[in-house]
C-alpha cells in the first residue's frame, strides 16, 4: 500500500525539525524508524490544510496563531487508543484490597483521589470503579476518579460510555453483564458507575493542564511512556512529584520503568503488583 505521505514535499531536514516538535510539544517520540509513520499520520491533516509540504505544516504548528487549534487535530491523530477493561489488573487489585484500605485508615473522611492519567477511551478509570464498587468502597469512603487524555475524540468516546466487543476480551462475562447493558451491537456502561468518572481533556507535558490532576493519592499513567522520549518521561515524571499527596503512589505500565529516570519514587512490590511510591525527602 502506498504511503498516504508520497504526494507531499518533504525538504531537506524538515523530518528532523518536525520530530523534534513533535517531541517538545506531546512527548511522543518517533525515532527515525518510525518516521514514515510519523509522516503518514500527520499527511491527512497537511492535505487539509491545503498545504503540499510538511515543512509548511511545520510552520504552522510552530509559529501560527491557529496553532493551539490545530495541535488538537495532531493529538488524535497521533494517540493510541488500544485499551481494554480489566487490563492489568494487578495493579488495580492492589489499589482496592491493600493500598485503599491502607489510605482510609490513616485519612479517615478525607477524599480520596485517584487519576487516571492518560485514559484514552475510558476503560481502565471504568475498571478501577467497577473493581472499588465491588469492594464496596463507594459505600465506605469519599472517592473521586478523574479521568483525562490528550485526545478530544478519546474522551469523546469516553464520556459516551459506549463500547465494543473486543473492550471485554478480558473482563468476564458475569461483571459485563452486572455493568453493561447492550446498545444495539454494542454495550454501554451503567450510569451510576459512568458517573464516579469525572473526564476531562489534559497534555501531560503541559504542566499548567496536570497540576491539579497530578494532586491526587493514586496516579495511573500506564502503556503511555511507551510512547515518550527519555526526556519527555522525566519531565513528566518530575511534574508528578512535585504535586502528588504524600506518600503518593504512581502506577505504569508494566512494559515500562522508571527505575533510570526518577529518584523522586521508589518501585516496590505490593501484592503480586509492582508499584512507584514517592520517596521521602531526606532532611
Amino acid at each position: 500500500m502506498m504511503s498516504r505521505s508520497h504526494n507531499l514535499a518533504l525538504p531537506e531536514g524538515a523530518t528532523s525539525l518536525i520530530q523534534a516538535l513533535i517531541n517538545e510539544r506531546t512527548g511522543m517520540h518517533f525515532d527515525n524508524g518510525k518516521r514514515d509513520l510519523l509522516l503518514d499520520k500527520l499527511s491527512p491533516l497537511v492535505i487539509e490544510r491545503g498545504f503540499g509540504s510538511f515543512l509548511d505544516y511545520y510552520y504552522l504548528l510552530k509559529y501560527d496563531p491557529a496553532a493551539p487549534a490545530e495541535w488538537q487535530n495532531v493529538m488524535n491523530a497521533l494517540s493510541v487508543q488500544e485499551t481494554y477493561l480489566w487490563r492489568e489488573i494487578d495493579q488495580i487489585r492492589a489499589l482496592v484490597q491493600t493500598l485503599v484500605p491502607e489510605w482510609h485508615a490513616r485519612n479517615g473522611n478525607s477524599t480520596l483521589r485517584i487519576w487516571s492519567a492518560a485514559c484514552a477511551t475510558g476503560e481502565e478509570p471504568l475498571t478501577i470503579a467497577i473493581a472499588l464498587n465491588e469492594a464496596g468502597w463507594f459505600e465506605r469512603a469519599s472517592i473521586e476518579i478523574v479521568a483525562s487524555d490528550a485526545s478530544s475524540k478519546a474522551i469523546d468516546r469516553a464520556v459516551q460510555g459506549v463500547y465494543r466487543e473486543r473492550a471485554f476480551r478480558n473482563l468476564s462475562p458475569h461483571l459485563r453483564d452486572r455493568y453493561f447493558q447492550p446498545d444495539g451491537s454494542n454495550w454501554r456502561v451503567r450510569s451510576d458507575i459512568h458517573s464516579r468518572v469525572k473526564w476531562g481533556l489534559a497534555n501531560l507535558i503541559e504542566e499548567d493542564q496536570i497540576s491539579p490532576l497530578a494532586a491526587a493519592d493514586f496516579i495511573f499513567c500506564r502503556n503511555v511512556f511507551i510512547y515518550f522520549s527519555e526526556s519527555a518521561i522525566s519531565r513528566v515524571v518530575r511534574s508528578f512529584s512535585r504535586h502528588i499527596r504524600p506518600p503518593g503512589y504512581l502506577f505504569v505500565g508494566a512494559a515500562e520503568s522508571l527505575i533510570r529516570l526518577t529518584t523522586d519514587f521508589t518501585l516496590t512490590e505490593i501484592d503480586d503488583a509492582f508499584v512507584y511510591v514517592k520517596r521521602e525527602r531526606a532532611i
